[in-house]
């Protein structure tokens, strides 16, 4: 692991301090306390955990990046565990038995920073984005095979990009003039070409990059998979914590809390069973000034923090 492309946790001690909050009364799991970074990285929030955990508590950390797993093993802490997963597997906890979740979506500063993965248009590598680098199939290869309709679909819906038509055509249509796109310089020229308008300070490739990040990991469906479980396996009275960069994940998990924190009452069927309210919203925050002036990589982070009720 090269020492030079360094991650920068966002919103750590916020986080940390959200997660490891004891309301009254606290957790209703067992002494030794279980949480959960559901998204490990490069150890930021889970060292800061383990800080402040007690000797019998223990933290289990998921990760797909290989590079991740590689970070971890520095960690000599006998309380802390790691599992070669994405998020979406949180599920196979027991039922409440953990005492607080932390997500910390989307890509790390490594993973941008290291052109040999392919995540950014500022260097050029090989078209790869994948977070696990040991299955799946790369975005090089899923381009060079899928229709221009696919390929403008997953532009428009996980990049929001409104030249997603033309993006796609381009990419077929260089594919067939010239073969298949196998760089990221190449991605980004060939977008550059097609977008004819940008938002001021905004690469044209922007979207474009994200989008094909997003679903060439399964980004969101293993978003919801992973919220879903947490219903499950958080004990009455843990916390939930999740930091998202872009409005897609935002959205989700902004819905997902208010769908089972709102009011229990449908008064669609009046007559009907309530339904139990499962989460407590507890806040919504965003970086303060000072942490954006020494990481302006964490300005569109936003960090929502959930509680689960005992229903």
């Amino acid at each position: 692991m090269n020492t030079a492309w360094q991650h920068t946790s966002v919103l750590l001690d916020e986080a940390v301090e959200a997660l490891l909050h004891q309301p009254q009364p606290a957790p209703a799991v067992a002494a030794a306390a279980t949480y959960v970074d559901a998204t490990f990285g490069r150890g930021g929030h889970a060292r800061r955990i383990l800080a402040r955990l007690g000797p019998q508590d223990r933290l289990i950390a998921f990760d797909k990046d290989p590079e991740a797993l590689a970070a971890a093993a520095s960690i000599s802490d006998a309380r802390f565990s790691i599992r070669h997963q994405g998020f979406a597997r949180l599920a196979e906890l027991a039922p409440a038995s953990v005492a607080g979740l932390l997500m910390d979506l989307g890509i790390s500063s490594p993973q941008i920073d290291n052109p040999a993965r392919g995540f950014s248009f500022r260097f050029d590598g090989p078209l790869d984005m994948r977070m696990d680098t040991t299955r799946g199939q790369s975005v090089a290869q899923w381009l060079a095979l899928a229709e221009t309709d696919s390929i403008a679909q997953v532009i428009r819906d996980y990049g929001e990009e409104r030249f997603a038509g033309p993006i796609a055509r381009a990419i077929v249509a260089r594919r067939q003039s010239r073969g298949p796109l196998t760089s990221t310089s190449e991605l980004a020229q060939l977008v550059a070409e097609a977008v004819k308008t940008r938002e001021p300070g905004q690469n044209p490739a922007t979207r474009t990059f994200q989008a094909l990040r997003i679903f060439i990991n399964g980004e969101l469906d293993e978003l919801k998979q992973a919220l879903a479980a947490c219903l499950d396996v958080l004990a009455p009275g843990a916390r939930l914590v999740v930091i998202s960069f872009h409005s897609l994940e935002d959205r989700i998990v902004k819905q997902f809390i208010t769908r089972h924190a709102s009011d229990p009452f449908d008064r669609r069927a009046p007559y009907a069973p309530a339904r139990a309210m499962r989460l407590k919203a507890i806040c919504r925050s965003k970086p303060g000034a000072a942490e954006l002036a020494a990481n302006p990589r964490a300005r569109s982070a936003i960090m929502r923090v959930a509680q689960r009720t005992s229903a």
